[in-house]
């Protein structure tokens, strides 16, 4: 669960009540089904008997566009393929890997992967969220996080993409600066410069159905870089076909390619912090992290999931993020 879904699980921004179920629903079943038998071929477990265990629902994505559930397979799959030597099992605990309200009207699933000793990366973190609003309609947020070590300065991965109807979609998508950029502007150089990342926040932002999207929040807007991605996606009533190309056309390739960056920038090590740095570094992480949590989802979990719910999913997560 990374920044932008703390922030907009308690937002009024997407609290909009939705038409009737659309057409694209069955859909996103019947043409996802190559690509999610591949993902979870991949992903299954098998237990001592040599049977395959059951497959974590965060594959399973319900609620979800063909274009948006087969994006989140992609992504998933590529970290499986890219960084899976880098991480651990995952541990969360099965009543917290799938979790619903009491009415089962809204639903959650977490899976955290912390990395190896000798990797970069501290966890991985991928959710779904399904959240039914009192007013009608609900609205479905998927994330992708890596966070990583002290050791080093890589930036950390947010991809965030949250529909909030079948015209309307908000995208964030980021690798988030460790350091002031003021002070090191080396930092700007390697790893937002020369990776081109501007081109690609350029290219969604010429589209004329993107406009920036503005948090709620002051201190997550100081959080994302420079060429992070923070738009609002919004099409005619009519147009729910448009909004499903330029998630496959547009926002697929474009998360693609960060996530390409990032893992490279992974395998490569980043560069090594002395120890005076580290200290400096753990903090900044720890304090954005404990503001994730703390200003939004510990006030609006038990809103969405009741107390019982929210503080089970809580603990898991404040144990990753070591705010525990």
């Amino acid at each position: 669960m990374g920044l932008l879904a703390a922030n907009l699980i308690s937002s009024a921004c997407c609290f909009v009540p939705l038409p009737p179920p659309s057409p694209l629903r069955f859909q996103a079943k019947r043409s996802s089904q190559r690509v999610l038998k591949a993902a979870l071929t991949s992903s299954e477990k098998m237990d001592s008997g040599g049977q395959a265990a059951p497959v974590s629902k965060l594959m399973e994505f319900p609620h979800l566009t063909a274009a948006h559930t087969d994006l989140m397979l992609y992504l998933i799959q590529t970290v499986e393929n890219g960084l899976g030597d880098h991480l651990l099992p995952s541990t969360v605990p099965t009543d917290v890997e799938y979790y619903e309200n009491k009415n089962g009207t809204s639903q959650g699933t977490l899976l955290i992967r912390h990395g190896i000793p000798s990797s970069p990366i501290d966890f991985m973190i991928a959710s779904w969220l399904h959240l039914k609003q009192p007013q009608g309609g609900a609205f479905n947020i998927t994330n992708i996080a890596g966070y990583m070590k002290p050791s080093n300065d890589i930036p950390h991965f947010q991809f965030e993409l949250v529909q909030c109807s079948p015209t309307f979609l908000i995208f964030f998508l980021d690798l988030l600066p460790r350091t002031d950029i003021i002070l090191h502007p080396d930092y700007l150089t390697t790893y937002y410069e020369e990776t081109g990342l501007e081109k690609l926040r350029q290219r969604l932002a010429a589209l004329p159905e993107v406009s920036p999207y503005f948090s709620s929040s002051l201190y997550f807007r100081k959080v994302v870089s420079s060429t992070g991605i923070l738009v609002g996606v919004k099409c005619e009533e009519s147009e729910s076909k448009r909004v499903e190309e330029i998630v496959r056309e547009e926002i697929g390739p474009i998360s693609k390619e960060v996530m390409r960056i990032w893992m490279e920038l992974c395998l490569n090590g980043g560069r090594e912090l002395e120890e005076d740095e580290r200290s400096l570094m753990e903090k900044r992480d720890l304090m954005i992290k404990r503001k994730a949590i703390e200003m939004d989802l510990s006030k609006s979990m038990p809103l969405q999931f009741g107390e019982e719910v929210a503080n089970r999913v809580l603990q898991v997560i404040r144990s990753a993020f070591k705010t525990a």
